[in-house]
C-alpha cells in the first residue's frame, strides 16, 4: 500500500488534537507534536490532586498507530515556509497544519502574591506540583480554592471529600449554571463542609492566607487558583491573527483567516471570534471538524462550516455525588439537572465515553458524530453586529 504523500502536522495531543489526528490518519501522513509522552485526561486533574486517579492514558489506548508522535514543544510556526520550529530546535515541514494547542491555567500578575503562592490546575505539570504541595501539609491544614467555575467547584469538592478543610472564594458560584443547578452544587458543597465565600474578589495571596477585597483574611496553607484560562502564545508569536485571549482566529470552517493551510481546533481556536466554551465537549467535535476541513481541501471541495451543539455541563462533586446541568444547543443552561449519586454516575460515564469516542475514531475513522446547532449562524451574526455597534 502506498503511503499518503500529504503531510499533516497536528500541534497538541489533547482531546481535539488526537481526534483530528485519528480522523486524518488513513488519508495523510500525520505527525502529532506534543510535549508529553502520555495523553492527559484534563477532566480528571482534580482527581489526581485528591489521589484517586492518575489522569493520564497511554497514547496506544487513544491514538491511531498510523500517527507518528513527536514528543516536543512547538516554538514557532512559519506559514510561508510551511514549517514548525520545535522547542528542541528541529524544523518540521507540513502541507497542512492543525492548530490544537489547547489552553492553560493562568494566575493574574495583578493580584499581589498570586503568582508566587497560588497553584493553578489545568495542566498535568501544574496538577503534579499541587499534588506534591498537598503531600507536604497536614490533612488538617486549611485549603483555599479561588474560582467558582466548574474546575473550582470540582476541586473544592474532591479535596473536601478526603477530609480536608476547604474554603471556596469566588465572585459567583457556578456562573455558567442555571439557578437550579447552582443550588444543587451549593447543597453538596455545604454537606462536604466547604465554606463558600461568595461575592468577593481576591486582593492578595500570601504563604498562609488569602485576603479578599473587603479586607477579610482567610487562612490558607495551600491556595489553588482556578479562576480563568489562557492559551499558549504560539499563534500570536507566529504572526497569526488571534482573538483577545490569544486563540487562533478562524473562519467558520476553522481555517485560519491568514492561511488556508492552517486549521484550528479545540480551546485554542476562535471561529469568527465567537468561540465555544473551553471544554472536552467542544474539543472532540472541533477536532473532527478540523480534520474534515483538511480532507475537503485535499479532495478539492469546499469545507463545511462548524455546527456542533452543546448538551450540558457535567460536574463531579467528589466520588459520591455530581450535577449534570442540561443546556440548550447554544450552551445556555436550562432549569433541569440531575444531581446526587446519579449525577456522579453520569459524570463518570461521560469521562469514560470521552476516551471511548476518541479510540473509536482511531479504530474506525469518520465514525464520530455529533448533534448539530442550527442557531450557530444567528449567534455569529449577532455577535459581529454587537462588536460593530461598540466600535
Amino acid at each position: 500500500m502506498t503511503e499518503p504523500s500529504t503531510h499533516v502536522v497536528v500541534i497538541g495531543g489533547g482531546y481535539a488534537g488526537v481526534m483530528a489526528a485519528n480522523r486524518l490518519a488513513p488519508h495523510a501522513r500525520v505527525t502529532l507534536v506534543n510535549p508529553r509522552a502520555e495523553f492527559v485526561e484534563r477532566i480528571r486533574l482534580h482527581q489526581l490532586v485528591a489521589g484517586n486517579d492518575d489522569a493520564v492514558a497511554d497514547y496506544s489506548a487513544v491514538l491511531s498507530p498510523a500517527v507518528q508522535i513527536v514528543v516536543d514543544g512547538a516554538s514557532r510556526i512559519n506559514p510561508a515556509a510551511r514549517t514548525v520550529t520545535l522547542t528542541s530546535g528541529a524544523s518540521l515541514p507540513y502541507d497542512y497544519l492543525v492548530y490544537a494547542a489547547g489552553s492553560t491555567g493562568t494566575v493574574p500578575a495583578a493580584v499581589p502574591g498570586a503568582a508566587e503562592f497560588a497553584y493553578p490546575l489545568s495542566e498535568l505539570e501544574q496538577a503534579q506540583r499541587l499534588t506534591a504541595r498537598m503531600a507536604d501539609v497536614p490533612q488538617s491544614a486549611p485549603v483555599v480554592v479561588v474560582g467558582g467555575g466548574l474546575t473550582g467547584i470540582e476541586t473544592a469538592a474532591e479535596l473536601a471529600e478526603t477530609g480536608r478543610p476547604v474554603t471556596l472564594v469566588t465572585d459567583v458560584l457556578g456562573p455558567s449554571l442555571a439557578a437550579s443547578g447552582r443550588r444543587s452544587v451549593a447543597k453538596r458543597l455545604a454537606k462536604l463542609g466547604v465554606v463558600v465565600v461568595e461575592g468577593s474578589a481576591v486582593a492578595e495571596v500570601t504563604a498562609d492566607r488569602v485576603v479578599v477585597a473587603d479586607g477579610r483574611a482567610v487562612p490558607s496553607a495551600v491556595t489553588v487558583w482556578t479562576a480563568g484560562f489562557g492559551v499558549p502564545g504560539l499563534a500570536a508569536a507566529s504572526g497569526l491573527a488571534t482573538d483577545e485571549l490569544g486563540r487562533l482566529l478562524t473562519d467558520e470552517t476553522l481555517t485560519s483567516v491568514d492561511d488556508v493551510r492552517i486549521v484550528g481546533a479545540g480551546d485554542a481556536a476562535s471561529p469568527s471570534d465567537v468561540p465555544w466554551r473551553m471544554s472536552c465537549q467542544a474539543a472532540l467535535p472541533l477536532g473532527a471538524q478540523a480534520a474534515n476541513t483538511v480532507l475537503a481541501r485535499l479532495a478539492g471541495q469546499d469545507p463545511a462550516t462548524v455546527n456542533h451543539a452543546m448538551a450540558g455541563q457535567c460536574i463531579s462533586l467528589g466520588r459520591n455525588a455530581g450535577t449534570f446541568q442540561f443546556a440548550d444547543v447554544d450552551d445556555t443552561p436550562r432549569r433541569w439537572y440531575i444531581g446526587g449519586r446519579t449525577g456522579a454516575l453520569v459524570k463518570e460515564q461521560v469521562c469514560r465515553l470521552t476516551l471511548k469516542w476518541i479510540r473509536g475514531e482511531a479504530d474506525k475513522p469518520g465514525s464520530y458524530t455529533w448533534k448539530t446547532n442550527p442557531r450557530r449562524e444567528h449567534v455569529v451574526v449577532s455577535a459581529q453586529s454587537q462588536r460593530s455597534a461598540i466600535r
